[in-house]
């Protein structure tokens, strides 16, 4: 009697291994590959064939020149991905909050009165959020046009172009515009090459 329930137990064993390790898998990706072969394979940026990120990892860019991205408390590795955890009463969590803050007002020109978006100045929860709202992007102008000696005109073109790479609220409902940084990079150097 042990033995039947033993080799019962088995055969419904390989049967649910091969059915969800294996047949599910390869049924689930092959409707992603033929549905969604672009976000199936990673959301995938290139410039000529070199693959230069992902659109879903945010990644460092902290040259003059270039959108910030929101700060990450990982340093955008994606093992481990994580915030820093730190609460609202850690002085280090303050210490970098005054960090940021003061950094981002110098770097930019701005007065000390602006109000500086949040995800400039707080990590995201995962370490990789790829996109700052499209007020942050705005504040960064001044110094990406001085930096890459824009004239007027074309400092004109870097705010309509972050309205072109604008991303709309979540199906027209949730969460605010915002501006994937990578992709308005990529735009950045199409439009003012260094």
């Amino acid at each position: 009697m042990k033995t039947q329930a033993t080799t019962i137990a088995i055969k419904i064993f390989l049967v649910m291994t091969v059915l969800t390790g294996l047949l599910y898998p390869l049924f689930v990706t092959g409707i992603a590959q033929s549905l969604f072969p672009e976000k199936a394979n990673g959301s995938l940026l290139k410039i000529g064939q070199t693959t230069v990120g992902s659109e879903l990892i945010g990644q460092t860019f902290d040259q003059k020149n270039y959108f910030w991205p929101r700060p990450s408390a990982v340093n955008y590795q994606t093992l481990p991905s994580g915030a820093s955890n730190l609460s609202v009463t850690s002085s280090i969590l303050k210490s970098h909050y005054m960090e940021r803050k003061n950094r981002f007002i110098r770097e930019n020109m701005l007065a000390d009165t602006t109000e500086i978006p949040s995800e400039m100045l707080f990590a995201s929860g995962s370490g990789l959020d790829p996109h700052i709202s499209v007020q942050a992007a705005i504040l960064q102008v001044q110094r990406i046009a001085k930096n890459r000696s824009l004239h007027a005109n074309q400092t004109e073109q870097l705010i309509h172009l972050i309205d072109q790479v604008k991303e709309s609220r979540q199906w027209g409902l949730f969460g605010e515009p915002k501006v994937n940084v990578l992709v308005l990079n990529m735009a950045l150097d199409k439009l003012s090459p260094l």
